[in-house]
């Protein structure tokens, strides 16, 4: 029985190996640094990102600085007075606050801007990357970039430079 399991088991680990698989990584930062358009875009949402983050910051240095006044006058000001001042400085906090989430949020502006750049290029990566793999029988890729578990990994199955050739950007 004992030379039975282990034929059994041998057959089996045999049929595994003649069947084997073949993997391939990308490394996705070092394709998009060499994609031209990708860089473009990244500059475009600094410049977006730098314009909504010191209207944002205007807001709250205004909410401060109100803050600042009304204690300096708030010995001189009537009980309804330092209401209506207080109300004041909340107000313009609430919309310091309200605009951050606007352009910072989880769906704000700069996600959705992020979004209708990126996702195109991103698109056209993938795609390229498919069409290797298919054309080689890869069946898996995986991206060096994002794939923290991997220790080494052989440079001969790095398809980085064959992707970037696919898309029209020789390296």
């Amino acid at each position: 029985m004992k030379k039975f399991l282990l034929a059994i088991t041998l057959m089996v680990c045999a049929f595994t190996g003649a069947n084997a698989q073949k993997y391939a990584l990308i490394d996705m930062e070092y394709i998009l640094k060499n994609i031209p358009a990708y860089e473009r875009a990244a500059e475009q949402l600094n410049q977006i990102s730098k314009k909504w983050q010191s209207e944002v910051e205007a807001l709250a240095l205004d909410a401060q600085n109100m803050y600042k006044n009304y204690q300096s006058e708030s010995v001189f000001l009537s009980d309804e007075q330092k209401a209506q001042k207080e109300e004041e400085i909340i107000a313009k906090e609430r919309e310091a606050a309200e605009l951050r989430r606007k352009y910072f949020g989880q769906d704000g502006e700069l996600f959705k801007k992020r979004e209708s750049l990126m996702a195109p290029i991103q698109d056209e990566i993938y795609n390229a990357v498919k069409d290797i793999a298919e054309q080689k029988s890869y069946s898996m890729v995986i991206d060096r970039a994002s794939a923290s578990d991997i220790i080494y990994a052989s440079p001969r199955i790095d398809i980085s430079n064959e992707v970037l050739a696919k898309l029209g950007y020789s390296n």
